[in-house]
Formats: C-alpha cells, sequence, structure tokens
C-alpha cells in the first residue's frame, strides 16, 4: 500500500486514507468532524454511524502520531438533533403570544358549557379553533405535534471516552468563544436553552516526551492566548464556497503552540483547506484528507492561492 506523502490533500474516507501514513511521522492531528446537525455532506450518517465514525478516525491517529505529540478536535460541547422517543411538547413561551386566550379560560368554558364544540369555543373566546387546539394540547400545528422533538446530548464524553480507548489522554482543552458573524444571524433563542457562541478544543495526548517550548510563540502570544483557555476568535465571515469553515486562526495557534517548523499536521476533515493554510502559514508541513470531492478541489485551490499570495509576497520583499 502506498503511503501518504506530505503537502497532499486527497479525497475519500479518512478511515480508509490514515492507515497509508506513516507510523509515528505526524507531530499533530487537528480538525474539526462533522457535527451530526443535519449539513449536506453528514446527511447519509445515523447517529449510530457518525458515533462509529469519530470513535474509527480517533483510534486511527494513534499509530501515526509521534509519542508525546497531540491530537486536538474541535466541536461544539453538545449535539442537537431529533429523537422519536422525546415527548412530544411544544414550548408554552407566553410572552410572543400574540392572541391572550389561555388553557383555563377555554377550560372554564367547557366546565360552563358542557359538550361545546372547539368550534363554538373558539366563536365565543373570539380566536380560532387551532388556537384552541394549541392551548388544549400544549403544542404547536408547525413544530412538536407533528415533528419529534430536539434531544440535547453532551460531546466531551463520548469523545474523550473514544480517545481513551485509542490509548490517548485528555491534556487540556480550550473554549473557542465566536461571535455574531452574520448579518441575519437570531442570537435568540425562544426557549431557556442559550444561544451557542462557543466551541472547544480537546487537547488529547499520546503518551512520551513531550517537547514544551514556549519559544515557539512571542511574549505577546503567549501571554494573549498561549495560556489562556478561552480564545476569542471572530467567526469566518463567509461560507459561500463551503457549508461549515473555522478561521485560519484557529488551527493557527494550535499549529504554533504544539508544533515545530518542517512538522507534519493532519486534518483527515479538510474541508475547504483552512488547516493546510495555516500549516503553510508557519512553516509546517500538512496531509488533508476529505470525503467530499468538491471540498477536496476546493482545498487544492485554496492551497494553490495561498502558495500564490506568499511567493508574491516573498518577490515583493527581495526586488
Amino acid at each position: 500500500m502506498d503511503r501518504l506523502e506530505p503537502d497532499s490533500i486527497v479525497c475519500g474516507d479518512a478511515r480508509a486514507w490514515l492507515p497509508r501514513i506513516a507510523p509515528n511521522s505526524v507531530a499533530l492531528g487537528v480538525w474539526s468532524p462533522p457535527y451530526f446537525v443535519g449539513k449536506t455532506y453528514e446527511s447519509h450518517l445515523s447517529f449510530d454511524g457518525w458515533c462509529d465514525l469519530l470513535r474509527t478516525v480517533i483510534g486511527l491517529h494513534f499509530s501515526i502520531l509521534k509519542p508525546g505529540s497531540f491530537l486536538v478536535i474541535n466541536i461544539a460541547d453538545i449535539l442537537t438533533f431529533k429523537d422519536p422517543a422525546m415527548p412530544r411538547i411544544q414550548a408554552n413561551v407566553v410572552g410572543n403570544k400574540r392572541i391572550a386566550v389561555t388553557k383555563a379560560d377555554i377550560l372554564c368554558v367547557i366546565e360552563r358549557h358542557p359538550g361545546i364544540t372547539q368550534h363554538q369555543i373558539a366563536e365565543l373566546l373570539g380566536c380560532s379553533e387551532q388556537t384552541i387546539a394549541r392551548r388544549l394540547n400544549g403544542n404547536n400545528a408547525r413544530g412538536g405535534k407533528r415533528f419529534p422533538q430536539t434531544r440535547v446530548k453532551l460531546v466531551g464524553g463520548l469523545i474523550e471516552a473514544w480517545a481513551m480507548e485509542a490509548g490517548f489522554f485528555l491534556y487540556d482543552r480550550r473554549i473557542w468563544v465566536k461571535d455574531a458573524a452574520w448579518s441575519a444571524a437570531r442570537w435568540t433563542n425562544l426557549s431557556y436553552r442559550a444561544v451557542d457562541e462557543f466551541e472547544y478544543l480537546f487537547f488529547f495526548w499520546k503518551p512520551g516526551e513531550t517537547v514544551v517550548d514556549r519559544r515557539r510563540l512571542s511574549d505577546d502570544e503567549w501571554r494573549d492566548w498561549g495560556s489562556r483557555g478561552v480564545w476569542h476568535i471572530p467567526s469566518v465571515r463567509s461560507n459561500h464556497d463551503h457549508e461549515s469553515k473555522f478561521p485560519v486562526e484557529l488551527p493557527l495557534r494550535v499549529i504554533k503552540l504544539l508544533t515545530d517548523p518542517g512538522d507534519i499536521v493532519v486534518d483527515c476533515f479538510i474541508g475547504s483547506g483552512t488547516t493546510a493554510i495555516a500549516a503553510i502559514r508557519t512553516g509546517r508541513r500538512y496531509i488533508g484528507i476529505d470525503i467530499v470531492p468538491r471540498s477536496a478541489d476546493l482545498a487544492r485551490s485554496n492551497i494553490a492561492q495561498e502558495l500564490q499570495r506568499m511567493h508574491a509576497a516573498q518577490d515583493s520583499r527581495m526586488r
């Protein structure tokens, strides 16, 4: 089986390509997997399929990483997905109701007029039959009545269990605080659930001697983010060419913190090529894998543009 060489982008399943990377050759694996939130590239996955994908991919990193090096996974801290087992009850958002009729009002009418129809109740209270049904049944015809409710599940425990199963140990975590990047974004909710405005980076360590070299960062970098648990990094301003992108600054910080120039960095969900670009900017080498042909092509194109930009800048300095 031919080896997968550095400075290459390949299209295919990470589970097939990762074994083709030389053992103990990679200084860092850093990637953001499918979040199981309904994106096009993950629409074929069931929850069990998603779990199997991440468990297997994490396990395959253990042999290719150097002893003492790290696997860093960027992911939201919770999953939200439709679960038919959840009770189908619509939230009673009282401050958002345009009609003041309450369930108590309806029950009072029914008590005074036994046998009254829903149509008659609606006429008596001056509202629609749909409003009567919503108040009595505690659901909304557009949502909870017809579709499964949304289940929330913590991700960190799953990721940690799969990593430890592979031989890794949780070393640290960073919190990436995003911003409201989209002009039309609704940064409020109609329920008590918080706006999802941050994600985690989980640092997993492969046992071995780890070189800690603060000289990789400037004094300002070490003070501002190298030794900090919370990273404030603006979100990507446009996903017009790929539906899931993170800012270059995110993998760039991880790469600068944990690797040396010339080291190999692997991203097995390379997407638009962001991690590879961060590796190039810091003088590292990269290997990128993506199962979607369009994403692999986009990554190659973005990398070519980055190299062209860097060469042009170098030529300009030499003049």
